[in-house]
C-alpha cells in the first residue's frame, strides 16, 4: 500500500460535464499539507511503514513526549493528527518532507474513510429499520420494541440482539471514488459521490486497492 494523505471534509456540490451534458456530484476535501513525521523500516521497527503529521495546533494542546517526537523529524509547531501508512519501501521519503495533494491525478480511484455522522440515542425502528406495531385504537404497541428475550430460559437477553442505542458515529470506509480533480495549489481535492461525516471531519484518503488485478498479474 503507497502512502496516502489526510484531509478535512469542506462540503458537497456538483461539477457539470458538458460534453456528456451531466451533472456530477462531488465532494471538496482540503487535502494536507502533511509532514512525514517518521520512517519505519524492518531494522528498526520490525515492519515498513511512513508516519504522516496533519494540520498545526497550538503548543499547548500537545504534550512534551509529542513536541520531541515532533522535533526529531525537524517540525516545530505540534500538529494534531498522526496516521502511518504500510508501504513496500521508504525511498524518496524522508523526514519534515511534505505531502501534498498532487500525489493524485484525475482519473484515480481512491479509498475514503472516515467517522460517520452520529445520530445519538434512535430507537428501534430508526436504528434496526424494523416495521411498527398496529396504530389502530386500543393497541398499545405503535412504537415499543415488545418481547426482548424469553423469561426462565436462558434467563438474560443474548448479546447483539437489536434493542434502541447509539446510531451512527462509526468508521466508515468508501470504496474506489474517481478523483475528478486535484488542485496542487490551493489544496484541494475533489472526489465524485459522497464521503463519511458531516463538513470539518477528518478524512484518511488512500489509493484504492486493486486486488483483483494483483490476482490475476500474479497467476498470468
Amino acid at each position: 500500500m503507497s502512502v496516502g494523505i489526510l484531509g478535512t471534509k469542506l462540503g458537497m456540490t456538483q461539477l457539470f460535464d458538458m460534453e456528456e451534458g451531466i451533472a456530477i456530484p462531488v465532494t471538496v476535501i482540503q487535502a494536507g499539507p502533511c509532514k512525514v513525521t517518521q520512517i519505519k523500516t524492518k531494522e528498526t521497527d520490525g515492519y515498513v511503514a511512513v508516519q504522516l503529521g496533519y494540520k498545526e495546533v497550538l503548543e499547548k494542546r500537545s504534550n512534551k513526549p509529542e513536541m520531541g517526537h515532533l522535533k526529531k523529524a525537524g517540525v516545530e509547531r505540534p500538529l494534531r493528527h498522526l496516521r502511518e501508512y504500510r508501504t513496500e519501501g521508504v525511498d524518496g521519503y524522508e523526514l519534515g518532507q511534505e505531502i501534498k495533494v498532487d500525489i493524485f491525478e484525475a482519473g484515480q480511484e481512491v479509498d475514503v474513510i472516515g467517522t460517520g455522522i452520529g445520530r445519538g440515542f434512535a430507537g428501534y425502528q430508526k436504528r434496526h429499520n424494523f416495521r411498527r406495531g398496529p396504530m389502530s385504537h386500543g393497541s398499545k404497541n405503535h412504537r415499543l420494541p415488545g418481547s426482548t428475550g424469553a423469561g426462565t430460559t436462558p434467563g438474560r437477553i443474548y448479546p447483539g440482539k437489536k434493542m434502541a442505542g447509539r446510531k451512527g458515529g462509526d468508521r466508515i470506509t468508501i470504496e474506489k471514488l474517481k478523483v475528478v480533480r486535484a488542485d496542487a495549489e490551493r489544496g484541494l481535492l475533489v472526489v465524485s459521490g459522497s464521503v463519511p461525516g458531516k463538513p470539518g471531519t477528518l478524512l484518511n484518503i488512500v489509493p484504492a486497492k486493486r486486488v483483483g488485478k494483483k490476482v490475476e498479474a500474479e497467476n498470468g
